[in-house]
């Protein structure tokens, strides 16, 4: 018998309603301080995917931290706001209950999903140079939280500081990464890559401070087909910040297949504590 992916278990949602399920966390993404934030990401973008009138395929991902997921279970809306001929746009929804039993909202998403047609294309943002996952090794060291050990992750440049010094001077990450547990690439696993970079401001400083993600936005290049064809392949990603100020930086990431093709780019706005 085929045991189900730890992915594929941390996202899944029982229906209860047209656009209403329910979802539980998974030890096997924690993170500090409530699961790993790529995969509620992911579980965001799952409600939208399983919904009946869903049209066409995920363009855009927008999603917003209000808090903390507590462990257990947790509730998800997904619902079409508007339908054009070929575009689609949605709200989500995620919620627990707060102390008095009442829903509490811990995460807002907007999403565009679109009917993709075979146009001109092209990508402006080419795959650096960069050597091939097999000739780079393993880290050393990662963060010891138990989301991490869920994914392959070896890194070009801008791994984990080796000395917590202060003597950080750039913010830039270029690394090569996949499930620790093959599995086929799709749009929820995709999500996930693109939160996998771990803070910027740890790097730039070379300091541990306490950190999160606020908003985080998705955009994907490539169709369900495409990523189908890459299966259990190796992504590219490549992090870094514009600015860090008044507490809060911003991250840009751009994601390749090993082929060179730009899966996703991602933007995110995280929160810092000096």
């Amino acid at each position: 018998m085929n045991m189900q992916h730890a992915f594929d278990q941390a996202i899944a949602l029982t229906p209860t309603a047209e656009g209403k399920y329910t979802g539980s966390t998974s030890p096997a993404y924690a993170n500090m301080v409530g699961p790993f934030g790529g995969v509620t990401a992911a579980t965001a973008l799952n409600g939208i995917l399983q919904h009946p009138a869903l049209l066409g395929e995920p363009v855009a991902l927008t999603v917003n931290f209000c808090a903390a997921l507590a462990d257990g279970l947790f509730d998800v809306t997904a619902r079409p706001v508007r339908t054009n001929r070929s575009t689609q746009h949605w709200v989500v929804e995620i919620t627990q209950p707060d102390a008095s039993g009442a829903p509490a909202m811990v995460m807002t998403a907007t999403a565009m999903t679109a009917a993709r047609r075979e146009t001109w294309s092209v990508d402006d943002e080419p795959m650096p140079a960069v050597p091939a996952p097999d000739s780079v090794p393993d880290p050393t060291q990662l963060p010891q939280v138990e989301w991490v050990r869920r994914y392959q992750m070896r890194f070009i440049e801008g791994g984990i500081p080796a000395d917590w010094d202060g003597g950080g001077s750039d913010s830039q990450t270029r690394l090569w990464m996949r499930e620790s547990v093959p599995r086929a690439l799709d749009f929820c696993s995709l999500t996930a890559l693109a939160d996998v970079f771990f803070p910027r401001a740890w790097l730039r400083r070379a300091t541990r401070v306490p950190v999160g993600t606020v908003s985080m936005t998705v955009y994907f290049h490539a169709g369900a087909a495409p990523l189908a064809e890459l299966g259990q392949g190796w992504v590219l990603g490549q992090a870094r910040a514009q600015a860090f100020r008044n507490g809060f930086f911003d991250q840009a990431a751009l994601l390749w297949s090993e082929g060179g093709h730009l899966l996703a780019s991602s933007h995110q706005v995280v929160y810092y504590k000096t």
